[in-house]
């Protein structure tokens, strides 16, 4: 929107300028003038004929809290003012004491409702601790709330089915991250959240196929130093291996490994990575590696 004021003339050319909301720019040479960074307007607009109003505030809604983000908290403040700037009395900040203890109550109204917050806490941490993004946060979380819906949790932990949300959310989106990865991090073992993905993938139909063994491959080869040709050549054993169907009951973390393993001594790099290097980075056995290469040089000498 346009306003009527304007300064008299362009420092350059001495054209016309004209005054935005933000800035004020020539009409003949387009050189900004003055400008003003901060937008003090909304992005919205409002109008009587629309059937939805844009204005809002607040926090957007999440799925990674059990009430959306909807509902408001008392918070802190600093200080004896509780942030409100003016001092209160004794008596006044024992009220708000007891309004907040109570009000922290009351956003958790149900035990399932208990039982989702802290599972949503712990799918955030976990998530947090592995580097994974907001959306996978996210869909961990509604994947959590299903299973419950579904009635899941009974006779097993919610630490388990935190972990298992986030694995299968992985598996489905294609990130490679391995049970031991998340085992390592979260409250939950291994068998914990074997048996919570299972009941998971069984009761809910989960989209997830085989893993892919290339899909490791860019992680590990950067945590053991290797080059871009060497990832590249690993790509070709591991297809190697699935076209001749050599992988069925392998872990496909150590199958990455291996394949990295024999890229790298092809290209004369075996002074730099060991079985053993390789095994510690898939967390599999040195056994695993040597199995694995030898399927590989026996496919290859046919």
């Amino acid at each position: 929107m346009e306003n009527s004021e304007s300064s008299p003339a362009c420092p350059e050319c001495h054209g016309r300028v004209r005054r935005t909301e933000t800035e004020v720019v020539c009409e003949n040479c387009g050189l900004v003038v003055e400008e003003d960074a901060i937008d003090r307007g909304p992005e919205w607009r409002s109008f009587d004929d629309d059937e939805t109003d844009p204005r809002r505030t607040g926090a957007p809604l999440t799925r990674s809290r059990h009430d959306r983000g909807l509902s408001t908290e008392i918070g802190y403040g600093t200080g004896s003012d509780f942030g409100s700037g003016t001092r209160l009395t004794g008596r006044k900040r024992r009220q708000i004491v007891r309004l907040r203890r109570e009000h922290n109550r009351a956003r958790i109204a149900t035990k399932a409702d208990r039982n989702q917050a802290y599972g949503f806490t712990e799918i955030k941490r976990i998530a947090a601790r592995l580097s994974l993004d907001d959306s996978i946060r996210e869909q961990a979380c509604a994947l959590f709330e299903s299973a419950q819906s579904e009635g899941l949790f009974q006779g097993r932990s919610l630490e388990g089915f935190a972990a298992a949300a986030i694995y299968a959310t992985c598996r489905t989106r294609s990130v490679p991250r391995t049970i031991d990865e998340i085992t390592t991090v979260a409250r939950a073992d291994a068998d914990e959240l074997t048996a919570a993905y299972d009941a998971l993938n069984r009761d809910l139909g989960l989209p997830t196929g085989p893993i892919d063994p290339a899909q490791y491959l860019p992680r590990y080869a950067s945590e053991l130093d290797l080059e871009p040709a060497v990832e590249r050549r690993a790509r070709d054993h591991v297809a190697t291996l699935l076209e001749a169907r050599a992988i069925g009951g392998r872990n496909p973390s150590g199958v990455a490994a291996a394949c990295l393993y024999r890229a790298a001594t092809e290209r004369e790099a075996w002074s730099s990575v060991t079985q053993a290097d390789a095994a510690a980075v898939a967390d599999v056995a040195p056994v695993t590696i040597r199995s694995t290469v030898t399927t590989l040089n026996t496919l290859q000498s046919e």
